[in-house]
């Protein structure tokens, strides 16, 4: 007696990618429908598959450049823009037979999708670093001196001393390690591109707490960007202390 439709679908959805092409092969000769059109779905997902690891082995170039060293960290940052909060980067190193798939820059991702990136990330990682500068420092230092300084805690946190730096399209200063400035690195470098997804969920998080803290500002929705919601409540309500006060002279 032959299996039902739904026992075969059972059968798919339990087998591992690995195992699809032996149910093609089982199921071949099935002239029903539905056995069609769920080998067709699983014949799309596994070429969508295949185009999704073709995306991210060129997406590893520059750490197959570099393989001849065995720690490589990728550093970006999240919220040089912003008129409120910190800004902050990120440190990642990845193992050499890592596979995330749909790493991507962050800025090309959905929050849910960072979102479930930033755990697969934290939990396959090799080592990982977060480093901020608040509002005060930004301030103080100017945004460029305060995202070199962020990174450089970044580096520190690791908890490891890589051997070479892959940085999103900055030289950081005060650091003694080789590095290699990657313009748009974070679409051109998975180790660049996890490093961008950390720095901006942990910011993401970060701002939707100040938000609970200091309601008006729409800090969860607009993230210290300059919405327009955001500069009309600063001329209402006055600037916060996470408003960084050399971004914002032309709203007060």
């Amino acid at each position: 007696m032959s299996k039902s439709i739904a026992q075969i679908r059972q059968e798919f959805e339990a087998a591992d990618e690995r195992e699809w092409e032996e149910l093609f092969l089982l199921y071949a000769e099935d002239t029903r429908s539905g056995v069609r059109n769920l080998i067709e779905r699983y014949r799309k997902k596994q070429a969508a598959l295949a185009a999704e690891r073709e995306r991210l082995y060129a997406m590893r170039s520059f750490e197959r450049k570099y393989e001849g060293y065995e720690l490589i960290c990728g550093i970006d940052e999240a919220g040089r823009g912003p008129l409120a909060g910190p800004v902050v980067a990120g440190a990642v190193i990845l193992p050499k037979d890592c596979e995330i798939l749909y790493l991507n820059d962050s800025k090309k991702l959905s929050a849910a999708k960072r979102e479930a990136l930033y755990d697969e990330i934290m939990e396959k990682a090799a080592a990982t670093g977060i480093g901020m500068a608040g509002p005060a420092r930004i301030d103080e230092i100017n945004i460029l001196q305060a995202t070199y300084e962020a990174m450089r805690e970044a580096v520190k946190k690791l908890g490891v001393h890589p051997e070479i730096l892959l940085n999103d399209a900055v030289t950081i200063p005060g650091i003694d390690i080789p590095q290699v400035p990657i313009i748009k690195g974070d679409a051109k470098s998975v180790s660049i591109a996890a490093a961008s997804v950390l720095a901006k969920v942990t910011r993401d998080r970060l701002m939707v707490q100040y938000d609970e803290i200091l309601p008006g500002y729409g800090f969860a929705q607009n993230k210290g960007y300059g919405s327009k919601e955001h500069i009309e409540a600063i001329r209402r309500l006055g600037p916060t202390p996470i408003h960084r006060r050399s971004f914002i002279g032309n709203f007060i």
